[in-house]
């Protein structure tokens, strides 16, 4: 027989049984089938060390049991913990995932999209670049593939589903800690405010100062890029710009260590002379010097709902429920406020 892969038909020549019905035995729909059966098929196909021939399965079966997982930056430790979660979802329900960097580019994003569709994954979860807009994802509007957004929204008819967070609750919280802490001139430090998410955590920001009376002023907000660099350039253009301050609140955590950073050069004390708070508690958070107080995103959960809700979708094809799913933030207490 040398090294060649034993198929279905040898197995039911061998066991002396239809083909139809090695076949229900190996994919776990052979309830009608008596045990003995079943037992002398699965022994066989034990010893004859058969594998499956999952190319052959998907064209007969229209499904891959492939997911797609597109992120738009792994360098940065919050998508990471995302990608854990969906992946062990994933595996408990037998599924692989295809994993794809976009580096916050929509070009890439576009491409995997593409490749994703030609290479017919079941469904795909995405968390799309802070730069996306409404014109953005031609290829999205093209496939027929199920998608779950992650983290970030957009509206677009082959989204299924939507796992969040409530940002704008989130913001308001960080920033309303400040407040309790006896800080009042809060400047907020943002990624680009494009995406819902973006602009769901700055309403908290204001929600927050008008709440407590004190004005909102647009000259205390820069947006640009969730990098460390962003935040570090950020401080240093309120400095040159002479502003006066004694908290940041930050769209992100490494946006944080940008301002703390650049904080320290100027010689700023952390917390007494100004309060600093971040957004996801990433798992280096608790190491800064001082230590952040954040608002803690649940990524991990966020993964793996994701792909919950995915194959939920999958199993009700026929319905055209727009399933989302709104988990908490928490805020972190840490050194980094008085």
């Amino acid at each position: 027989m040398g090294d060649k892969p034993v198929t279905i038909k040898e197995i039911a020549r061998e066991a002396e049984v239809s083909t139809a019905t090695v076949s229900m035995i190996l994919n776990n729909k052979d309830k009608s089938i008596s045990a003995a059966t079943r037992n002398k098929v699965l022994a066989i196909a034990g010893k004859r060390n058969y594998i499956p021939n999952t190319m052959a399965r998907s064209l007969v079966t229209r499904q891959t049991r492939t997911i797609g997982l597109i992120m738009p930056d792994i360098t940065n430790p919050f998508f990471p913990e995302i990608a854990r979660g969906a992946e062990d979802k994933a595996s408990e329900a037998r599924y692989s995932i295809i994993f794809c960097n976009t580096d916050d580019n929509l070009k890439q994003e576009e491409k995997y999209i593409e490749i994703l569709t030609e290479k017919m994954v079941d469904g795909i979860i995405f968390a799309h670049a802070a730069d996306s807009g409404e014109e953005s994802f031609t290829s999205l509007n093209k496939s027929k593939t199920p998608v779950i957004l992650i983290d970030r929204d957009y509206k677009n008819e082959n989204v299924k589903g939507r796992v969040m967070v409530d940002n704008e609750k989130g913001s308001y919280t960080g920033v309303s800690y400040l407040i309790q802490k006896g800080y009042r001139t809060i400047l907020y430090v943002a990624g680009a405010i494009i995406t819902q998410t973006a602009k769901d955590r700055l309403a908290g920001y204001k929600r927050a100062l008008q709440e407590n009376h004190i004005e909102w002023k647009e000259s205390l907000v820069k947006s640009g890029s969730y990098r460390s660099e962003w935040g570090y350039q950020a401080v240093e253009q309120f400095m040159n710009d002479h502003v006066s301050f004694d908290a940041v609140f930050c769209g992100n955590d490494l946006i944080a260590f940008g301002v703390i950073k650049k904080m320290k050069e100027f010689g700023i004390r952390i917390p007494d002379d100004v309060g600093v708070v971040g957004f996801d508690d990433i798992y280096v958070s608790s190491m800064m010097e001082p230590a952040l107080t954040t608002v803690k995103q649940p990524n991990y959960e966020m993964g793996y709902r994701a792909v919950e809700l995915l194959l939920e979708v999958l199993n009700n094809k026929n319905d055209n429920l727009d399933r989302k799913i709104v988990l908490n933030t928490e805020l972190i207490i840490r050194k980094s406020t008085r």
